[in-house]
């Protein structure tokens, strides 16, 4: 709701003062960030009727689809007639222009969504470069960012459940276990301040303690001595290189890092099972013409010990998953089922007539 208060806000700055390319690009970011994040994040909410959701959703769809009347005039009125199905609804360019509430809008939640998005894009970025599925939950994920120890832990839980990871705690204090970090002169920011000095400056950053520069930059604006004076530098005033160390993904920028324990236990490989059990169900309800909200009966079949000893253990979540009303055993490979090669596995998927 902050956001789409503040959009709203915004976007009529921009209108008032003429500046079309601006009001535009408020617009796409905000549809980017609610189609990819919330959307996305709150599809089991949906499922399961949330009230507060659904009307979230529903302001938010409203707010964005008034404030995109201006520049697509045909869609949004099509939009609008979904989201207000009344026979006598009006049309869209008929409304009131959206007003903000500014008691809606705080800085800092949005500035902590931010920095979470931030580090879950490293943390994708991190394993991807290792070769690791994301379908494979991993046992945790050490992050750096701005402001992370002040953040509600409900966010660090978010970024855990988009980086597949059990576990989500803090990367300061520990960098040396996990990476070679060296900290470089950014000489395009430098220059501006300091003109002649700068080499100067550059080569005091090089000859600092790079672990303990970076995690006191990473805090805030720090000093380092320059010629027996004191100088304040920034993030923005250093270049961080920081090389994982074998057993760990870590991907860096701007000031924040993820860094992924590439570790696998039993119980991480069972769970990355039961996760692609997931993914081939899912696919075959699709190839199926199932919709997302049909419950369906499912009869599975493997001969490796490792799948049915996976899938045995993973029920609760795998019916969760799939909303599968019964899961059960077949003795031989179903004929209409649905293969997983990567399991050595064949799931049957039939509809279920239980709600």
């Amino acid at each position: 709701m902050s956001l789409v208060n503040r959009l709203a806000a915004d976007v009529d700055d921009a209108l008032e003062n003429f500046d079309t390319q601006r009001a535009g690009r408020l617009i796409a970011e905000c549809v980017d960030a609610l189609s990819n994040w919330y959307v996305r994040r709150s599809r089991r909410r949906f499922w399961d009727g949330d009230n507060d959701a659904l009307s979230t959703l529903h302001e938010a769809l409203r707010v964005v689809t008034l404030v995109m009347a201006p520049f697509t005039p045909f869609i949004t009125e099509q939009v609008w007639h979904d989201l207000f199905t009344a026979d006598d609804s009006d049309s869209v360019h008929l409304q009131s222009w959206p007003q903000a509430e500014p008691a809606l809008i705080s800085d800092q939640l949005e500035a902590h969504m931010d920095t979470v998005r931030r580090v879950v894009e490293l943390g994708r970025a991190a394993r991807a470069e290792s070769g690791v599925k994301t379908r494979q939950p991993l046992g945790r994920a050490l992050v750096a960012a701005p402001d992370w120890a002040a953040m509600e832990p409900a966010l660090h839980e978010q970024v855990a459940a988009e980086l597949n990871v059990v576990e989500v705690t803090s990367l300061d204090g520990v960098d040396a276990d996990l990476v070679d970090i060296s900290v470089k002169a950014n000489f395009r920011e430098l220059g501006k301040r300091f003109g002649k000095r700068t080499p100067t400056v550059a080569q005091a950053i090089a000859d600092a303690d790079a672990v303990a520069l970076t995690s006191a930059l990473r805090t805030g604006p720090s000093t380092i001595t320059v010629e027996g004076n004191d100088e304040t530098i920034s993030l923005d005033d250093v270049i961080i290189t920081e090389s994982p160390r074998e057993g760990w993904a870590v991907a860096s920028e701007d000031g924040a890092s993820c860094a992924l324990d590439l570790t696998l236990t039993d119980d991480l490989l069972a769970a990355g099972r039961v996760r692609e059990a997931i993914r081939a169900i899912q696919e075959g309800r699709k190839n199926l013409g199932f919709d997302v909200s049909d419950r369906i009966a499912l009869v599975w079949w493997s001969d490796n010990q490792d799948t049915i000893d996976a899938i045995e253990g993973g029920k609760q979540l795998l019916a969760s998953e799939v909303l599968a009303t019964s899961i059960g055993q077949a003795d031989d490979v179903p004929v209409n089922g649905t293969a997983c090669v990567e399991l050595n596995a064949v799931f049957e998927i039939i509809k279920s007539s239980v709600s």
